[in-house]
């Protein structure tokens, strides 16, 4: 495979923080490599040097010649008088400058050298640039070509900036996370176009399938250093734990050889000679060894929530419009206690808008939101918080809690909890202006966590977080015990944590789903299968012919029933355990007479709500799947 990008012994500081030092690595023609690291450690950086917009304190960056490179920036940036087909135009690329030379040639009186400019306007496809760029943008869901960008959202602008990458089909294609803002479907269709083509692809994403479907090589930057895995995001997972087992055992064993040499270090005397400094050099290279530090979560963080009751919250029948646009059309959903629910959907289909409403910051056309007492909300929002930036990063945490409450007697400080979520504690101790994007959504999450809320409103977390804070999350989430809503378009992430979904499917319509993302996008598959075999089987009924003794199609249990009627099933067992214990009891002639007057009042109770609890479960069998 020919080399397009060689990276030579590439360094790079900020301030006395060493970034990487030391870094080399190669992409080949047609490899799609996935960059990951946390917050925080220099992948932007690292991506801003690759083009040409940020320099190396040492080292090179040499491209194949004739190379065509294309960028997506974190946050792009264009003024903001421009359309958005203006835009398109407006970076200075191979196509957009033969465009602007065919313009002033035709502009130039008798038209000097337009065959040669016609005939590389054939070869560089320009004819249809425009084209190209009104298809790919109405993929990305950007359908107003004359909006000025003035008027976009943060997320729009960043789609009409990747639109623009696409566009000229460059050779080498450097993505910074390239789902952020983007919904499923989006997400999806870009997974289908950069598998379609030949391009060479690096590009930093904390969407795990996306790197699993796309990428065939992994690089990971972890300690100033860079690990190449060759293979994808599965691949990955199973050999950096390899790696990590490696280093932990020789750490360990560093770490026993380096007090043998410690000691004979303070005995040694100081005129030492050749063998001696020789094995006192060596002593420093096992120092490094012995002291190096493995950055690993391995404790689960089980945090004591508040008390819920069984009243969580019920929306009654809301409705909700924007001008011509409907979001909510007479709703109606009754919310369980610990119920773990994922909201999905188009962008623009309502999903923060419904999130708002249940927390009372804006009001439904019509119907409520009725919310449960002891319901205490804990909400991480897509804007984020807005922080001091004066103000360093653990003073920002002790404002909220000196402690938490793990339950059980148990607390952790302010300072154990944010090393818990990767905040060392020289970190702690920097000012909230020095953090990264990634680090300060870090920050506002553990600020969101540390108020011990019951009910978790979770919109749009995963955006700007590394992927092994999405992973501590991950594990928060599963062990939370409380009601969670998640908004996002993470579909690893939501697989993870949700077992339930409230689709948007536009125009007020909710599709109530009882699984996760992958099991919802199986369905679907099915679905248009389904409906196609029933129709064929209409159509082949006779006309005429009686179908009233044709039954209906039996009814599925609701979310709600099928949770009620797992709960049934727990409590008419425990029930029958204690019924045969006290007659057991009771006939074991061992009881004293109090004991036998308990047991005979607690006997017929049993009964009753056996009884009580079977007939229900039997009303629900009907509908079990």
């Amino acid at each position: 495979m020919t080399p397009y990008l060689q990276v030579q012994s590439l360094t790079r500081s900020v301030g006395d923080r060493i970034l990487f030092d030391n870094l080399s690595f190669g992409i080949a023609q047609g490899q799609h490599v996935g960059l990951i690291a946390q917050n925080g450690t220099g992948k932007s950086t690292l991506l801003n040097i690759l083009a040409g917009i940020d320099q190396p304190d040492s080292g090179q960056v040499i491209y194949h010649n004739g190379l065509r490179v294309g960028y997506l920036e974190q946050t792009p940036h264009y003024p903001s008088e421009l359309t958005v087909i203006e835009a398109c135009f407006w970076h200075g690329n191979d196509t957009t400058n033969l465009i602007r030379e065919y313009e002033r040639c035709m502009a130039t009186p008798g038209n000097p050298n337009l065959q040669e400019i016609l005939d590389r306007m054939d070869h560089e496809k320009a004819w249809d640039y425009e084209t190209r760029s009104k298809t790919i943008l109405s993929k990305l869901k950007i359908t107003d070509f004359q909006q000025p960008l003035s008027q976009l959202s943060g997320g729009q602008l960043k789609r009409v900036a990747l639109a623009n990458v696409l566009i000229t089909e460059p050779d080498f294609i450097i993505l910074d996370e390239p789902t952020n803002h983007l919904d499923i479907q989006m997400i999806e269709w870009l997974e289908d176009y950069l598998n379609r083509g030949n391009t060479t692809l690096l590009m930093v994403t904390h969407d795990r399938y996306f790197l699993d479907r796309v990428c065939s090589v992994i690089l990971e930057l972890d300690d100033e250093t860079i690990y190449t895995y060759r293979g994808n995001y599965s691949y990955y997972l199973e050999k950096r734990q390899e790696r990590l087992d490696v280093a932990r055992s020789e750490v360990d064993r560093a770490n026993n050889l380096y007090r043998t040499e410690l000691d004979w270090m303070r005995r040694m005397p100081q005129a030492r000679g050749h063998k001696a400094r020789y094995r006192e050099e060596a002593f420093y290279e096992l120092e490094k060894v012995a002291k190096r530090r493995l950055e690993e979560q391995q404790v689960r963080l089980e945090m004591k929530s508040t008390y819920i009751g069984s009243k969580i919250f019920e929306a009654e029948y809301v409705s909700k419009s924007f001008q011509e646009k409907t979001i909510l059309k007479d709703f109606y959903y009754n919310f369980s206690r610990y119920e773990k629910m994922g909201i999905v959907g188009a962008n623009g289909s309502g999903k923060s808008t419904f999130i708002k409403m249940l927390l009372g910051e804006v009001r439904p056309d019509s119907g409520r939101f009725v919310v449960g007492e002891t319901v205490r909300f804990g909400y991480f929002s897509q804007d984020g918080m807005v922080f001091d930036e004066q103000m360093k990063v653990i003073d920002s945490v002790r404002k909220i809690a000196e402690y938490v409450d793990l339950g059980g007697g148990r607390h952790l400080s302010a300072m154990q909890f944010l090393q818990h979520f990767m905040f060392s504690p020289q970190q702690q101790q920097n000012y909230i202006y020095k953090l990264s994007g990634g680090e300060r959504r870090r920050l506002y999450l553990c600020t969101v966590l540390m108020q011990n809320p019951n009910f978790l409103v979770l919109d749009e977390p995963t955006n700007d977080l590394d992927i092994v804070t999405l992973q501590i999350l991950e594990q928060y989430l599963q062990d939370f015990h409380g009601c969670v809503i998640v908004v996002s378009h993470d579909r690893y992430f939501m697989d993870k944590v949700v077992d339930h979904l409230l689709v948007f499917q536009g125009d007020g319509d909710v599709k109530d789903f009882p699984g996760n993302y992958t099991q919802f996008r199986e369905w679907e598959k099915l679905a248009p299968v389904a409906t196609s075999e029933k129709k064929e089987k209409d159509n082949q009924t006779p006309k005429g012919k009686d179908t009233s003794n044709i039954p209906e199609k039996k009814r599925r249990l609701t979310f709600k029933e099928r949770k009620e009627y797992e709960q049934l099933e727990a409590d008419i067992e425990q029930l029958e355990q204690e019924k045969s214990e006290l007659e057991t009891a009771l006939s074991s002639g061992t009881l004293n007479v109090d004991q036998i007057v308990e047991m005979s009042k607690r006997l017929p109770i049993l009964n009753e709500e056996l009884d009580e609890k079977s007939m229900r479960w039997l009303e629900l069998s009907e509908y079990a799947e």
